[in-house]
């Protein structure tokens, strides 16, 4: 599974307050490889479906905002591409980018939609064309699309084939998710984490 992450990709939730909503947008997100995820909300705490979201968010890191701009902050520091899910005039169709690079895709609220700030700070607005009567899906249905095309292009160059995260965060998530309980223990002693053979087993120093 952490070969497998994609460590420039990612999903900012603009107030997604929805618990079902925002469980099953964290459990596409792990389902293409994302393990860290940004939410905007005027609240201080937000809550999934546990079982929506079928253990991911034991996997997923879920970071809490109250203002775009400083998700939007964050995200340029690291070169990400930022693009807002919404019908505009100027939308263009989902599938004529290119998300090999570095990208974040911004979804909003279930009735309002993308925040006009948020609008203002990316660089494109994209859309899933619709046929039918129905002007747009719904925002977890339309994010797994949209992350499964990203998913597409990316295995087709190869990202998946090759470990994309950094040795030492690599090292740090494999012990976090081999050894739980251990893990939190060594954390709050302020105590580094010992180091793991090929077998999972500890390094005898």
């Amino acid at each position: 599974m952490l070969l497998h992450r994609q460590p420039d990709l990612t999903v900012v939730m603009d107030n997604v307050n929805k618990a079902h909503n925002l469980s099953a947008i964290i459990r596409s997100c792990d389902g293409v490889g994302i393990s860290e995820i940004h939410a905007v909300s005027y609240r201080k705490s937000i809550y999934t479906e546990q079982n929506a979201a079928a253990g991911a968010s034991k996997w997923s890191t879920l970071n809490l905002y109250d203002d775009i701009d400083l998700v939007y902050s964050k995200l340029s520091t690291h070169g990400m591409q930022i693009l807002v899910a919404t019908n505009t005039e100027e939308s263009i169709d989902f599938r004529n980018i290119d998300y090999t690079l570095p990208t974040a895709i911004v979804v909003g609220a279930e009735w309002d939609g993308i925040s006009k700030k948020a609008i203002t700070g990316a660089a494109h607005a994209i859309t899933v064309p619709m046929l039918g009567m129905i002007e747009s899906l719904n925002v977890s249905v339309a994010t797994a699309v949209i992350l499964f095309e990203a998913q597409r292009q990316r295995a087709l160059k190869g990202m998946y084939n090759l470990p994309q995260l950094k040795a030492e965060c690599f090292e740090r998530m494999l012990f976090e998710f081999s050894y739980p309980q251990l893990s939190r223990e060594l954390k709050k002693k302020g105590d580094p984490y010992p180091q793991l053979d090929e077998c999972g087993s500890f390094v005898a120093l």
